[in-house]
């Protein structure tokens, strides 16, 4: 995964089943019986640890440490660039820190020792233990900026509250230590709208192509953004991970750098202590935020247990109560809205793994997804107010999606004034980068338009034979799909010049007539 916590703070960050689900009280760790006696903490990496601690724990996100990047017990100096307005003024100051810094170490690589100033006598002093013009030539390559992080931290401990036992309970179903529950602390800041550049999502950060091993991820629904079953894949991710790696820390590290990264990791050093891969790894991807995910994550789940002795008294959001509804058909939000008497923004917020285009109308909530709802709405009154949706109003199928093969010289923009949609949509559908980046014969997913056939009206029969009605948005090869008739038979049949020429309401014979001549 992609941590959003800290890869990215070197600069400064700006039929139908009813059932209710009732959310188990909001868990408060309960200090020593939360131990991390089942995870390796080497004491050679507690300095790091020490730092994370400070950075979750102590130093604020208007505040930053200067440190080196390797040795994370060496910290130049704490700013304070609270007085600041801009993001770009705190950056230039953060910047100017680091510079001077890099001056220092460089000067003190060329051995002189006369005239220092105190700075540079401070700076020499934190080396004592690692002297030499040598060490001191490498430090200045790698000073470094963390911005301080103990305001949001405490947001998301806030936050966590919603799910914090259902991770829990997610954890210990798929056998991985509970304590793995205070993860997202560093990926996302338990923040379920989290994305970062590399286009990872939600509270636990997965990557489109790792989400899909374990959820659901298509043109409508995206559960990474649940937080409830991100959760669950991610303890299965986890065990996973132990699986193969039969570590802990080697596990977690890999829920960063994937297990094939760590198997290279340990073929590299000849050895699988996370201590030594930790100080020797320099694998070319992995770089600052893979080397110290395992010991960031020690320190959040600490200052998690020790949230008082940081915070003062914590008070977590309450879990939530819901009534989940299993949707029998595919169903506009339109008519669920109705049906159920609620408003969209309410579904929405109960339902975030549905995406975009099901709320605008383009797509269906699928069939079978379990829909979340105000513990408010009974399970009687849910079940009936789903029973009565009319027949006109179910799918029996989901809104085909629409594709453009990329040709040269288009760009996202012009492939979205074309469709008549927007670049950003595009992006967020095809999980592009920031740079919006395509390459020649590239397939792009669009916003969906079409609609699928009425769950009664699929197939209507006109003087004894088969009828099928086209609708907007279908094509031949959906049709054929759909009726179990070839592309061929149906353009046989129907005396088709031209599979890609049909029109809302035309209507196609199945089946030939059976009169006699």
């Amino acid at each position: 995964m992609r941590s959003k916590v800290i890869g990215s703070h070197s600069r400064w960050c700006a039929g139908l089943l009813v059932v209710v689900l009732v959310v188990a009280a909001a868990w408060v760790p309960s200090g020593a019986a939360a131990a991390t006696e089942s995870l390796p903490r080497p004491a050679g990496l507690e300095p790091d640890i020490s730092f994370w601690r400070k950075i979750f724990g102590e130093v604020s996100t208007d505040e930053a440490l200067i440190h080196d990047n390797r040795y994370l017990g060496i910290v130049y100096e704490k700013l304070d660039v609270s007085a600041y307005a801009s993001d770009a003024a705190r950056q230039r100051q953060l910047d100017a820190a680091k510079t001077k810094y890099t001056r220092i170490l460089t000067r003190l690589a060329g051995g002189n020792r006369s005239s220092l100033g105190k700075d540079e006598r401070r700076v020499l002093a934190l080396w004592a233990g690692r002297p030499g013009n040598k060490n001191l030539r490498a430090a200045a390559s790698r000073v470094r900026v963390q911005q301080g992080l103990s305001d949001r931290y405490l947001q998301g401990l806030i936050r966590s509250g919603r799910w914090r036992e259902h991770i829990r309970a997610s954890m210990r179903q798929a056998g991985v230590p509970e304590m793995l529950a205070a993860l997202p602390h560093v990926e996302s800041s338990f923040n379920p709208e989290a994305r970062s550049y590399a286009g990872a999502a939600g509270l636990w950060q997965f990557t489109t192509g790792t989400g899909r091993r374990f959820m659901r991820i298509d043109g409508a629904v995206d559960e990474r953004r649940d937080p409830f079953r991100s959760s669950e894949a991610a303890a299965r991710l986890l065990k996973a991970n132990y699986s193969e790696l039969d570590s802990w820390p080697l596990a977690i590290t890999a829920y960063n750098h994937g297990t094939g990264g760590m198997r290279r990791a340990i073929r590299a050093t000849g050895t699988d202590n996370i201590e030594t891969i930790l100080r020797n790894y320099d694998g070319r991807a992995f770089g600052f935020a893979s080397r110290n995910f395992y010991v960031s994550f020690l320190a959040a789940e600490e200052v998690e247990r020790n949230a008082e002795q940081y915070f003062g008294p914590v008070r977590r959001d309450e879990p939530e109560r819901v009534t989940i509804i299993n949707v029998p058909a595919y169903l506009s939000a339109g008519t669920l809205k109705r049906s159920l008497g609620l408003p969209q923004e309410t579904l929405q917020s109960y339902n975030p793994a549905l995406l975009p285009d099901v709320w605008q109308g383009r797509k269906y909530v699928p069939r079978g997804f379990m829909l979340r709802l105000p513990a408010s709405v009974s399970d009687a009154d849910a079940g009936a107010r789903l029973a009565a949706i009319p027949r006109s109003e179910q799918r029996t199928a989901q809104t085909p999606d629409r594709t453009h093969k990329v040709r040269k010289g288009e760009t996202v923009s012009g492939i979205a004034a074309r469709y008549g949609t927007s670049s950003a949509r595009i992006a967020s559908l095809n999980n592009l980068s920031k740079r919006k980046l395509i390459r020649v014969g590239q397939v792009l997913k669009l916003p969906g338009h079409a609609g699928a056939p009425p769950a009664s009206e699929t197939v209507a029969r006109s003087s004894g034979n088969q009828i099928y009605v086209v609708r907007r948005g279908d094509n031949l090869s959906v049709i054929a799909k759909r009726t179990g008739v070839t592309q061929r038979q149906l353009m046989a049949m129907n005396s088709l010049e031209n599979p890609n020429r049909l029109y809302p309401g035309q209507r196609l014979r199945l089946a030939r007539s059976t009169k006699g001549g």
